[in-house]
């Protein structure tokens, strides 16, 4: 073979053996291609997904909010910004007589005479462990656009919006990854307690926002370290603990989680954020000394439950975070004399309620689990810190002195936002792992159930006009229509914001009267019924024998009585 023929051979050869390796390149290439491709459209559905879920959990928060029961702590809110306190609401009535219920809201509208340093007075005066802020911001609120419960409670709802970006806010803090904060803001958006707060007339939602306000602030400056950051932590701080006494609880979270970071060592951090802390205490000083000096306790968190009831309740309340269809809500839910849930009504065991609910808790467990497993140090100990401190501070006396504290969910709100914070670390971790399609489909299917049980929860209870969470107003309403079923009623109580509640309820023309203990009144003619509402003994007795009747319980759970035949 001629030498220009061996070269002829050698050059195809080299261009076969090329194009056979070339080959391969481009098929490895088209396939990651394509596997990016399902990605991205993968996390295009995610996010639509959870627009979706945050467009229903807008939707919740406004839906019938009128329609609620207005209960006894957002009629103390309406005393609150109209500047009187419960003294002198009850002085006003008392003085007043027998009067319409038009006429008794009237003395819940702002009194232009009084200004919003009286607000404050009041609260200073009569509740101290109320924090101003809320109280505030509410009057001027209700100055701009009317004193009706539906601007009185939208503040509360629109403020809730900004727990969404401040939730995502803190997740880019703490993961740097937008998707974890899109989980967490798709939970929030749907979570129950959340959304059962935002629709209620006092400091709930604004509280949950500067929860996470300071908690931001606080990461932040243990990231930047400078004189501003920490700045803006003191401002956050001293926002937070204006705003609810609990603050102090979730502030004194913030401590510990420096100390575990910086290793009980007195480092430059440490001694910035002691510095912080020092100065936004300070700020608070004025209206801790109110509190120390006028602070008379809440009787009712003191009385004392079984142990077997305390761990009913705190399974009950850690389920709300994710799901809450009020359970039993046939049954007699609430114990108006001791201001007691009935635990078995809540949780019926003959039901499949109790499983989900032992499922929730799992999920949150394994969530800490995963959580010290995989997050960094930091991350871990911050969620731990903030899910923990408060409940554990409730729990602790609880157990030694007796009492409730631990089962009332609006105080653990701090302890939701860990728990939310975990689930949506342990979600976004999974969903994002696409290398295992088994696993990845079971999680799919784990966050898909979790929202859905959400949106059932909140769909169920926003069609309904009373909730647990109205306590002892839970029965008002039906009270309210028996006495709006008769032509004439008068309506008699010992208790002077009983008869605001229910005030809100009743048709305008309706009469009422405040009786202070232990009068008996003399009942006024023309009048088709006497009602007696939430009575103490004396006026039963008293009203009996005054009157040569009866008085016979109409409804017993909201205790209502009507003055019937005279006695033989």
């Amino acid at each position: 073979m001629s030498c220009r023929s061996v070269s002829q051979v050698i050059q195809i050869n080299s261009c076969i053996r090329g194009k056979i390796c070339v080959l391969p390149c481009h098929v490895f290439l088209l396939k990651i291609n394509l596997k990016m491709l399902q990605k991205k459209s993968y996390f295009t559905w995610l996010k639509i997904f959870i627009a979706i879920i945050l467009i229903l959990g807008i939707y919740f928060r406004f839906i019938n909010i009128d329609r609620k029961v207005y209960w006894y702590d957002e009629t103390i809110t309406s005393l609150r910004i109209a500047s009187y306190t419960r003294g002198e609401f009850k002085d006003l009535i008392l003085n007043a007589g027998t009067i319409s219920v038009e006429k008794l809201q009237q003395y819940q509208n702002i009194n232009p005479e009084k200004n919003t340093i009286k607000v404050i007075g009041s609260l200073a005066r009569d509740n101290p462990e109320h924090l101003p802020i809320y109280f505030v911001i509410l009057r001027w609120w209700v100055k701009l656009f009317g004193n009706s419960v539906t601007v009185i409670r939208n503040f509360s709802a629109i403020t809730s919006l900004l727990i969404f970006p401040c939730i995502y806010w803190l997740c880019r803090e703490l993961f740097g990854k937008s998707l974890v904060g899109w989980i967490a803001i798709s939970l929030t958006a749907i979570s129950p307690i959340l959304v059962l707060y935002a629709q209620e007339a006092r400091a709930y939602s604004i509280f949950s926002v500067a929860i996470l306000l300071s908690s931001i602030a606080l990461l932040r400056s243990m990231r930047i370290n400078t004189k501003r950051t920490w700045q803006i932590y003191i401002a956050s701080l001293i926002f937070a603990l204006y705003t609810n006494l609990f603050s102090v609880l979730v502030a004194f979270g913030h401590g510990l989680y420096v100390i575990l970071i910086e290793k009980f060592k007195l480092t430059q951090k440490f001694k910035a954020y002691l510095l912080a802390s020092f100065y936004g205490f300070l700020g608070f000083l004025p209206w801790l000394i109110l509190i120390i000096n006028h602070f008379d306790g809440i009787n009712w968190v003191s009385k004392d439950l079984p142990l077997s009831n305390l761990f009913k309740r705190w399974f009950i309340n850690l389920g709300f975070t994710f799901f809450d269809i009020q359970i039993g809500s046939s049954e007699r839910l609430f114990d108006v004399k001791t201001l007691v849930f009935d635990n078995d009504a809540l949780l019926q065991l003959n039901t499949i309620w109790p499983y989900i609910l032992g499922l929730i808790l799992l999920l949150v467990i394994y969530s800490i689990y995963f959580l010290l497993k995989n997050a960094p140090r930091q991350i871990t100990i911050f969620i731990l810190t903030l899910m923990a401190v408060t409940p554990i501070s409730l729990i602790i006396p609880d157990l030694i002195s007796g009492g409730q504290r631990s089962t009332i969910p609006r105080y653990s709100i701090p302890a939701y936002l860990g728990i939310q914070l975990s689930v949506a670390y342990l979600l976004g971790t999974k969903l994002t792992d696409l290398t295992n399609k088994i696993k990845h489909k079971f999680w799919q299917i784990v966050t898909v159930t979790l929202i859905s049980l959400g949106i059932i929860s909140c769909g169920i209870s926003s069609q309904a006009e009373t909730w647990w969470h109205k306590y002892s107003s839970y029965y008002d309403a039906q009270v309210a229509r028996i006495i709006n079923q008769t032509s004439q009623p008068l309506v008699i109580s010992n208790h002077s914001a009983r008869l605001a509640v229910i005030g809100y309820m009743l048709r305008p023309d309706v009469k009422v009267l405040f009786v202070e203990e232990p009068e008996v009144p003399k009942i006024p003619e023309g009048f088709t019924d006497i009602f007696v509402f939430r009575p103490e003994w004396s006026l039963i007795s008293g009203l009996e024998t005054q009157e040569n009747a009866q008085l016979e319980l109409v409804h017993d759970f909201g205790e209502l009585w009507i003055l019937t035949k005279s006695k033989k």
